[in-house]
């Protein structure tokens, strides 16, 4: 390899390094930075309540099916799996609503995370729901 082939591939290597690595770190410092922990966005808030309406809807229909005489169960009409149905409902739609409109990824301070909780939790919510306003219907 002659000396004017050596400075060649060396000038083409340092080139390379700093001239498509300028690029690169622009495009990482126009990324938007991480939210902290402590921040509540609007997503984070979302996903929350959503989470916390479906986890309402859990205890419910967890009530109404572990307790038929109770006044959530199904000895008073379908009272507990209506609410269960309809907190499991609004918790999905809220999770989905949050997990479609996220930026960034997990982690990121969107709330991306909880509206993957919710979106769980509000289909468990969902379905114990279903299962008691089935029990209220046979014994109806």
């Amino acid at each position: 390899m002659s000396v004017r082939h050596l400075f060649t591939a060396a000038g083409a290597a340092l080139l390379g390094a700093f001239g498509f690595a300028a690029p690169a770190s622009a495009h990482v410092a126009a990324q938007p930075a991480a939210a902290s922990v402590l921040t509540m966005s609007a997503g984070r808030i979302g996903a929350s309540a959503g989470g916390v309406v479906a986890l309402v809807g859990v205890v419910v229909g967890g009530l109404a099916l572990a307790r038929p005489a109770g006044r959530v169960g199904t000895a008073n009409g379908p009272l507990g799996a209506v609410v269960a149905l309809a907190a499991g409902v609004i918790g999905l739609v809220l999770g989905a609503v949050v997990a479609v409109t996220a930026d960034g990824g997990v982690g990121t301070g969107n709330g991306l995370g909880g509206a993957y909780v919710a979106l769980v939790v509000g289909l468990v919510s969902v379905v114990l729901g279903g299962l008691a306003l089935a029990r209220a219907r046979r014994t109806a």
